[in-house]
């Protein structure tokens, strides 16, 4: 049974798909309407310009215009509250761009305006002034700011506007320094953050992907159960190469495909783990019709799309499916079943979860990996959980709550077993299973979690494991506590240990961090049937 203790406060329901703000439900440009002040038709009025490009749905913007528009007319806001038939408190919080107004809201505030909805939706700011509020106050509720952890400024008519023009152009310069100072590793930031919005965009599900897997898996009869080493044995053979396993394979490689002689070079060693999902990875190169990536952002995309072909024959969806909804109709779903059914690693099956528990039951997740230093490598979500993120919107690299799941699953005791926690968060309560798993890079903890609405299918329900997060407030676990600073503040130099990686430029050639003259050097030796030539060896 789910534990009696609901979350502490309510939270909306998140859908798999997001719903359409109000602004995107407006009738078509064009549909005038007569106001309700003067009779005139709406597209007359010269008082708010036209929409112009931008974002018609910034709340901040729109009520700026409400506000502005209220103001040409001399109308104060509880007479317009009142002809828009709501609360004075609330059309306060429209005006402040804190909360966004349902369409019947928004058409009553513009037919007391005197205006079309489609008018009053426009993107520019009617004046300087108004822009450098808007400026001003988007920053302000930003990840940048709020990282920063500085006091916001409250925004009001007493504001002078050489007051502003200050405050934008600082917030401006700061926005460029910390630019300035992640220019290394930036390019990489901005693609993650690119590739999981659009990963957002399908719920974590790739359709062609899924389909390309299964008819592979018939045409070498996969019947179902865990992918042997007989079966990847006939799909390379299905797809015409060939398999090597050398000692010498390019240290900055996992595999290399010789194209020219159709072959998968792996390691000879298997110290790192099974080589086969490295090899499905290089079929999925080849089959996805891979060519050289001509950005590091296509490089991500490819790397997200081999890794999940690979995923996708390991954990086939017909079979998982079927296994996961057995297991919902008796509230027993779990991580640790998938990843024992079909013997993959236990990160392996969280990320299957991802794939499918939202496509296929309509259930929300997230999922991190998180190194034991607390730094995250690998984020996802579609239900809600904000994870931190630096000023451009990139989670990896970024200190994970030390009250996550993540993070607590480092202190338990016991290895073996998940650890299952409930965490409340501003943004609601989830609940979380993680497992602890070991590498030739350290020990990273696997977490798989939904809303807590949805945790009534899941074994690990009953856990009384509950922490509390407010990040990223600095003050939840970034910060000493009080009496911590008062008894060391100023008595510590720790010596940190630098992260190379994260200050090194991107690496050049076409696939970043491989040593291409390496490879070729590599794929030379050991082409069939050639005679070497010593410049080349």
């Amino acid at each position: 049974m789910t534990p009696d203790t609901g979350p502490r406060r309510r939270r909306r329901t998140v859908d798999a798909a997001p719903i359409p703000s109000a602004t995107e439900r407006t009738a078509p440009a064009g549909n005038g309407r007569t106001g309700a002040r003067g009779g005139r038709a709406a597209s007359s009025s010269p008082d708010v310009p036209p929409e112009e490009s931008g974002d018609p749905a910034d709340p901040i913007v729109l009520g700026r215009r409400i506000r502005y528009r209220r103001k040409r007319l001399r109308i104060t806001l509880e007479e317009l509250a009142r002809t828009a038939g709501m609360a004075p408190s609330a059309l306060s919080l429209i005006e402040n761009g804190k909360r966004e107004p349902k369409l019947s809201a928004l058409s009553a505030i513009a037919a007391a305006l005197d205006m079309g909805v489609e008018q009053l939706l426009g993107s520019k700011a009617p004046s300087r002034r108004m822009e450098l509020e808007i400026q001003v106050e988007r920053v302000q509720r930003g990840p940048m700011y709020s990282a920063l952890g500085l006091p916001t400024v409250r925004v009001g008519p007493g504001t002078s506007t050489e007051t502003l023009e200050a405050l934008a152009a600082l917030q401006q310069q700061l926005g460029q320094r910390l630019e300035e100072q992640a220019a290394t590793p930036e390019e990489a930031r901005r693609a993650n953050t690119q590739l999981r919005a659009r990963m957002q965009g399908v719920n974590n599900y790739f359709e062609r992907i899924e389909t390309m897997a299964a008819e592979l898996l018939a045409a070498i009869r996969h019947t179902g159960g865990p992918l042997s080493e007989h079966h990847i044995s006939r799909l390379v053979e299905h797809v015409g190469f060939e398999i090597h396993q050398v000692p010498d394979l390019p240290h900055s490689t996992r595999s290399v495909t010789d194209l020219r002689n159709r072959r998968f070079y792996l390691p000879a060693s298997t110290a790192g783990g099974s080589p086969w999902s490295v090899l499905l990875q290089a079929v999925g190169h080849h089959l996805l019709g891979h060519g050289r990536p001509a950005s590091y952002g296509e490089f991500l995309e490819q790397r997200v799309e081999t890794n999940y072909f690979a995923a996708a024959l390991m954990v086939p969806e017909a079979s998982a499916v079927d296994l996961l909804a057995r297991a919902k109709s008796q509230r027993e779903l779990s991580v640790d079943d998938l990843r024992d059914a079909f013997a993959v690693s236990h990160e392996t099956a969280a990320h299957r979860m991802t794939n499918l528990m939202t496509h296929h039951f309509e259930i929300p997740t997230h999922f991190e990996k998180v190194h034991s230093s607390g730094i995250i490598h690998k984020a996802w979500q579609n239900d809600g959980l904000q994870f931190p993120t630096d000023h451009s919107g990139a989670v990896e690299g970024q200190r994970a709550c030390r009250f996550f799941s993540a993070r607590q699953a480092f202190s338990g005791t016991n290895r073996l077993l998940s650890h299952f926690q409930y965490t409340d968060t501003p943004h609601g309560t989830f609940w979380c299973s993680a497992r602890v798993e070991g590498s030739e890079h350290g020990e990273f903890s696997i977490s798989f979690g939904v809303p807590y609405e949805h945790v009534k299918w899941f074994r690990g329900r009953a856990t009384n494991y509950r922490r509390t997060s407010t990040c990223p407030d600095p003050a939840c676990c970034q910060q000493p506590s009080p009496a911590l600073s008062e008894l060391w503040d100023g008595q510590a130099w720790p010596s940190a240990r630098p992260a190379t990686h994260m200050l090194a430029a991107m690496p050049a050639g076409a696939f970043p961090g491989v040593d291409e003259t390496e490879v070729y050097r590599f794929l030379q030796r050991h082409a069939p049937a050639v005679e070497l030539d010593a410049d080349l060896a």
